[in-house]
C-alpha cells in the first residue's frame, strides 16, 4: 500500500534549498515513508519542544532529519513539516514554530 505525501509549504522551501545529492537522497527516503510510514522514529517532547504526533527519519547519514507526521482522513497523508539539519536542535526548533493546528 501505498501513501500520499505532501508537504507543508515551509517543507517546500527546506527542500528546494538542499543541493542535489542531498535531494536525491530526501527523494528514496520519501519514497519508504511512503510505502511505511511507520519506519521513521516517534518524536515526543525536544527540548522543550512538542513534538508529540511526528516522525523523524535520517538522511545522508543523519545530517539531516526528515520531520513528517501521519493524516488519517478518508486517505491517509504523510504531510512532511521539514526537512533540515540536526545541529543545536535547529529543525525541531523550526518545526516547533511551524506548528499550526495538530
Amino acid at each position: 500500500m501505498s501513501f500520499e505525501i505532501q508537504f507543508i509549504p515551509e517543507a517546500v522551501r527546506d527542500y528546494t534549498a538542499l543541493d542535489g545529492s542531498i535531494k536525491k537522497q530526501v527523494n528514496e527516503k520519501i519514497d519508504k515513508i511512503k510505502e511505511n510510514p511507520f519506519i521513521g522514529e516517534s518524536l515526543g517532547n525536544k527540548n522543550n519542544i512538542d513534538l508529540t504526533g511526528y516522525y523523524k527519519i535520517y538522511v545522508a547519514r543523519k545530517a539531516y532529519r526528515i520531520i513528517y507526521r501521519i493524516i488519517k482522513n478518508e486517505i491517509v497523508i504523510i504531510e512532511i513539516w521539514g526537512i533540515g539539519k540536526r545541529d543545536k536542535m535547529e529543525i525541531y526548533k523550526i518545526i516547533g514554530q511551524r506548528s499550526y493546528v495538530v
